[in-house]
């Protein structure tokens, strides 16, 4: 098994009370971390270079991203949602070595359908990861891209995970509420 925490602070140290570096997650055995939540974007107003940061000192600890991109409503209804994931990607990502970028994982959210109860359909959820995977092969090449994970996150469900996960470019979830709950998280494991 591996652990995940769901933030760090960009600095090795300082006087960030409540914060905790990359070496102090390190230190605890911790494998994995999330950064560029939509929760830490809308609420602790992070934007893709302060995210970049953060991914380059976790990879320099031995932590392996997991770096979460999406959009929101409007952005969809717009037909924009392309636009934006690709600059979220490149901002936050682009300028990484080939073999740092071959220890990140990404995590798809349409902001639109976390906690809502309202999840991408599996077309939508394919085209997207698709889209992303098309964009890390055209930066890093098709080893990377092909060996890239890319999790869908945004209400994943024991109804829907089987279908989601059956998408080719869909890799896997990044499960929030249902996790909580054996019942609905047991199936949900089972389908991938």
């Amino acid at each position: 098994y591996y652990v995940a925490a769901q933030n760090m602070h960009q600095e090795d140290g300082g006087a960030y009370t409540g914060e905790l570096s990359a070496a102090m997650l390190a230190d605890a055995g911790i494998d994995y971390v999330i950064l560029g939540h939509s929760e830490r974007r809308d609420y602790f107003n992070e934007d893709d270079s302060l995210i970049h940061a953060k991914i380059i000192k976790a990879l320099e600890a031995g932590i392996k991203p997991i770096y979460c991109c999406g959009e929101k409503l409007d952005i969809r209804e717009a037909g924009n949602h392309e636009l934006v994931v690709s600059k979220q990607i490149e901002e936050a990502l682009f300028s990484l070595m080939p073999e740092q970028m071959a220890e990140v994982v990404i995590a798809y959210e349409p902001v639109w359908a976390i906690g809502t109860g309202v999840t991408a359909s599996p077309e939508q959820a394919q085209e997207m990861h698709a889209h992303i995977r098309h964009m890390i092969t055209n930066q890093f090449g098709d080893t990377i891209a092909q060996n890239t994970t890319i999790l869908y996150g945004g209400s994943v469900k024991p109804a829907n995970a089987e279908e989601l996960f059956g998408m080719k470019d869909v890799d896997g979830g990044l499960v929030g509420g249902a996790s909580l709950s054996v019942e609905n998280f047991t199936p949900i494991i089972a389908a991938r």
